[in-house]
């Protein structure tokens, strides 16, 4: 693929241009299996990327993980009970990692209405582990929330955002709690209609579907991913945090969109996550004649 095209110029008297990126490389596929044939979850590790992908019915999913640079792909294996897939995890629509206690762990969206909005796995390698389930509450009602990502951990307690549609909520669980109810409460919206995007407002950009989200909480930076078709757009809130109120202006000087030929009927990001500061992501990727879901990293950008 071409290198990305990074729209960044300075003229006297004349502010910087939009810093844009619209080119990637796919570091691997991810197979249907099962029947699990829809590409969900995103988590970026420090050496792998993993993926949850799910069964229409949302009834049965598998978990890739992928070597960020060799691109080598696994099928974790479900150690509860020796199997290739699982029962839990609804639609995995996304992950978030933590370490509790020097093991791994993954917090999993479900978006299930009823039962568990979120399920705790542990992982060891190529093999993870059912740990347990939370309920996610909004005044006292089930919120299926799409989104997660790890905010904080202490000696006591994780703090995560949640995300349902453009609204990020704040909540925590203890430390080592295996199950409870999570009870969340808004902090803001994400800026949508009226976004930049190369310097230009995508004018049908409010018809875009809603996934996952990701977090720095570091550089305190938050990247949103929008799908259309075969238009992926992921946009870009800096200084945002758990305190933020109202709604959070979309920047207007970076931003990410992959316009799919090669996979003309559909090209969906459904979930990034940044990797020293590369930005990876996972697809649902649809031409004419076939899938070819997969593993990527957008071309060209690290985050400053």
């Amino acid at each position: 693929m071409s290198a990305a095209i990074i729209g960044v110029l300075v003229l006297s008297g004349q502010p910087a241009l939009a810093a844009y990126y619209n080119t990637y490389t796919t570091l691997a596929t991810l197979p249907d299996t099962s029947g699990a044939t829809g590409v969900q979850g995103f988590a970026a590790g420090a050496t792998y990327l993993y993926s949850v992908k799910a069964r229409t019915a949302n009834d049965l999913s598998a978990i890739y993980r992928v070597h960020k640079s060799t691109g080598a792909r696994v099928q974790m294996t479900n150690g509860t009970n020796n199997t290739s897939t699982n029962t839990w995890l609804g639609h995995g629509n996304d992950i978030t990692i933590v370490d509790i206690d020097e093991q791994h762990h993954m917090f999993i969206v479900t978006m299930n209405e009823t039962g568990a909005q979120l399920v705790k796995l542990r992982y060891e390698g190529t093999t993870y582990y059912y740990v347990g389930s939370y309920q996610v509450h909004v005044n006292g009602t089930p919120l299926t929330v799409s989104g997660i990502n790890r905010v904080s951990v202490t000696s006591s307690t994780i703090t995560f955002m949640f995300k349902k549609g453009r609204t990020i909520y704040n909540g925590s669980i203890p430390l080592r709690a295996n199950s409870g109810t999570i009870d969340v409460t808004k902090a803001f919206d994400l800026q949508v209609e009226g976004a930049l995007v190369n310097g230009a407002v995508v004018p049908d950009l409010d018809t875009f579907t809603n996934q996952g989200f990701f977090y720095d909480e570091n550089r305190r930076v938050l990247y949103y991913p929008l799908t259309k078709d075969n238009r992926s757009i992921v946009l870009v809130y800096r200084n945002v945090s758990p305190a933020t109120t109202g709604t959070a202006p979309a920047a207007p000087d970076l931003s990410f969109r992959i316009t799919s030929s090669a996979y003309p009927v559909k090209f969906e990001i459904e979930g990034v996550g940044l990797s020293d500061g590369k930005l990876y992501f996972n697809t649902n990727r649809q031409s004419s004649t076939e899938s070819s879901d997969g593993v990527h990293v957008f071309d060209g950008y690290v985050a400053p």
